[in-house]
């Protein structure tokens, strides 16, 4: 929402926006005390709200309100905070996760500054492509819609996303299916395009399409519903220096610069450990970096991340062994007995958290836990559970790996001292 120059309704109620809520609506409060929420509005400026309760900003706009950057701005739903000042952005990214461990009655933990990370580099994009009429639309759903926005521009994707965004509509014209879901990844070896769609086969004919494509824009790899069907060249990544080459859409970090501030900061607060077990490890982000200095345990449900991380393990240089091992966490974490005798913990849970597995950790003697989470709130709920049973946050540091969007990162460090010895 920008400020509006149109004529005032005599018969709409004008509020002032005093805060900036978690979704980044601007929050006023009616004659009531109730809240009301606008979007795109900034503290300071003045909305008119109608009788259906939509907002508008009307008078002149906050000081330093931002241009955004994108024009598809306001409309694609990917974004929801390229008006604000930096300033006001870093301190609402911040807050986020500030209010969360305040809810779970943590308000002392010790919240660091906001990691800052630059536009144009995120390296991982999941798109929706729709056929309509006869054309390819392809982007991201609108803000709160199922509707589909056809984006031509993307500040956050790395330009060698963007460039092919008319190639990646191709490509789904030549499968021909209805709709489809992209995941595009970035490597040094070209574009990973991983496609969830509902397609019988591959013909020969779609086959030599796709190969021309793919020639023709940097394909490494073209994959249907997890099969290979075109292999250029092998789509691997740097991870803490191992080459690691993902499975067909699966989950890597978003940003290379967010995985590597992660990394280090688990580093730093594992330390000197030797003994170390790595839950929700997927492809081994954590793990591949910590086994330079400790044997390391890597556990996930993910068989096909597992499977990458232990080619990558074997084939890599200068690491203490890793032991991969399948288990579903949600359903059967590590039971203090089965934490013994380690010296820290790293988890990278999905959204959900880690409730459970913080449980067991509660009650375990294990000193160190690293905790990396994608949310939040659950990061705090897990948190609290970690505190009742001994430990100590000593920081908590905010990561901007998506850029604009009310998602952060936070990796957590919690210590637990050591139990005195009964003589």
């Amino acid at each position: 929402m920008t400020p509006d120059d149109t004529a005032p309704d005599p018969g709409a109620r004008r509020l002032v926006i005093e805060a900036i809520g978690a979704r980044a609506d601007g929050i006023a409060r009616d004659a009531q005390g109730r809240a009301v929420f606008v979007p795109f509005a900034l503290p300071g400026e003045t909305v008119e709200i109608d009788d259906a309760g939509a907002g508008r900003v009307v008078g002149p706009p906050a000081p330093a309100r931002a241009a955004p950057p994108c024009p598809h701005f306001t409309v694609c739903g990917g974004c929801l905070a390229q008006h604000m000042p930096d300033a006001v952005y870093a301190d609402w990214k911040r807050g986020l996760v500030v209010a969360c461990f305040a809810e779970r009655g943590l308000a002392a933990a010790p919240v660091g500054a906001l990691v800052r990370l630059a536009g144009g580099t995120r390296r991982r994009a999941v798109l929706t492509a729709r056929r309509t009429q006869g054309a390819v639309a392809l982007g991201y759903h609108a803000r709160r819609s199922h509707d589909l926005v056809d984006i031509a521009v993307c500040c956050v994707l790395e330009p060698e996303i963007v460039r092919v965004l008319p190639a990646l509509r191709s490509l789904v014209a030549i499968l021909a299916v209805k709709e489809a879901r992209l995941t595009v990844l970035a490597t040094p070896a070209g574009l990973d395009v991983a496609v969830a769609a509902d397609l019988a086969r591959v013909t020969p004919e779609i086959s030599s399409a796709l190969a021309r494509l793919a020639e023709g824009h940097r394909f490494a790899r073209i994959s249907l519903d997890g099969n290979p069907i075109l292999v250029r060249a092998m789509p691997a990544l740097d991870i803490a220096g191992v080459a690691v080459t993902p499975p067909p859409g699966g989950f890597v970090q978003a940003v290379a610069a967010a995985e590597e501030a992660m990394r280090g900061l688990v580093q730093t607060g594992v330390g000197n450990a030797r003994r170390v077990a790595d839950l929700f490890c997927g492809v081994g982000a954590f793990s591949l970096a910590l086994a330079r200095t400790a044997r390391v345990r890597a556990l996930d449900s993910d068989k096909a991340a597992l499977a990458t991380l232990s080619h990558a393990a074997r084939h890599a240089q200068g690491l203490k062994p890793i032991e991969v091992l399948a288990r579903d966490l949600f359903r059967e974490p590590l039971a203090p007995g089965e934490l013994a005798g380690l010296d820290a913990v790293v988890l990278d849970p999905p959204r959900a958290g880690a409730e459970a597995q913080a449980q067991a950790l509660s009650v375990s003697d294990v000193p160190l836990v690293a905790y990396v989470s994608c949310n939040p709130a659950t990061l705090a709920r897990d948190a609290r559970h970690l505190t009742a049973g001994g430990y100590a946050i000593e920081a908590v540091t905010p990561i901007d790996q998506f850029l604009y969007s009310d998602h952060v990162e936070a990796v957590a460090i919690l210590r637990k001292p050591a139990r005195r010895r009964r003589r």
